[in-house]
């Protein structure tokens, strides 16, 4: 099943195309956030989660609460970031796809900016832009986090991928988006075509079954070279 807007061609010839991918649990194989949390957070951060995994309270206040629960510091929570932080083994070759075929690639992510860098560069894939929380590491071992992409008349999320989304309608024809969780529900609704597993699939089926539902990036690289043939083909002619 395949998110097409209706009346609106597969392909605009000269167009602009981008692909917005979420990082934990869709190029990471893990929730790197979510194992960070579980690792250094003092007592009373199940129930925090609980309450934002039933809707209860946004990622930013969530965050906001767990962060206070939270001592480490930098070079403790780097130094597991790069021992357990893994990515899709098929990520690699997506991106050099996007690169070859013209598809621009951007990260947008409601984890946490340190972990994303460490992981890309481990991985030398570090010439994605990349739009996250921001994380800071204090003397005595506090983190705070920050929220420098929030949407203030929401405010719910910490980093607001919908927002992002618009912002770059403004210069692409055609967007496409990638992930798996809560935060990647309301920009996958403006997407023009979506790929989604775990959660955020269940809720596209909940909604009609705008999705394509994939496994890994070698799953979503053949279905973007089925969907796009003559755009794949006129960058691979011209390049």
């Amino acid at each position: 099943m395949v998110t097409v807007k209706k009346g609106k061609d597969r392909v605009v010839p000269n167009g602009r195309y981008l692909i917005i991918c979420d990082f934990d649990g869709t190029i990471s194989t893990a929730d790197v956030g979510y194992e960070l949390i579980k690792r250094f957070s003092g007592d009373g951060w199940e129930e925090i989660d609980r309450a934002y995994c039933a809707g209860m309270m946004g990622s930013k206040d969530a965050y906001t609460q767990i962060a206070a629960l939270m001592k480490a510091s930098q070079d403790e929570m780097g130094a597991y970031v790069l021992r357990y932080g893994g990515i899709d083994p098929y990520f690699k070759d997506f991106y050099t796809f996007c690169k070859t075929h013209g598809f621009d690639l951007v990260i947008v992510s409601d984890g946490f900016d340190f972990y994303i860098d460490a992981i890309l560069k481990k991985h030398n894939v570090c010439n994605i832009a990349y739009f996250s929380n921001v994380v800071s590491f204090h003397d005595d071992r506090r983190v705070t986090i920050e929220f420098p992409l929030r949407n203030e008349e929401c405010d719910k999320c910490g980093n607001c991928k919908r927002s992002i989304l618009r912002q770059y309608r403004l210069t692409y024809d055609e967007i496409i988006y990638i992930g798996n969780g809560y935060s990647d529900i309301c920009p996958a609704q403006e997407a023009d075509v979506v790929f989604a597993k775990e959660i955020l699939y269940d809720r596209c089926m909940e909604e009609g079954g705008n999705c394509v539902y994939y496994t890994d990036f070698s799953d979503i690289k053949t279905h973007i070279e089925r969907m796009y043939p003559f755009f794949v083909r006129r960058i691979h002619v011209n390049s």
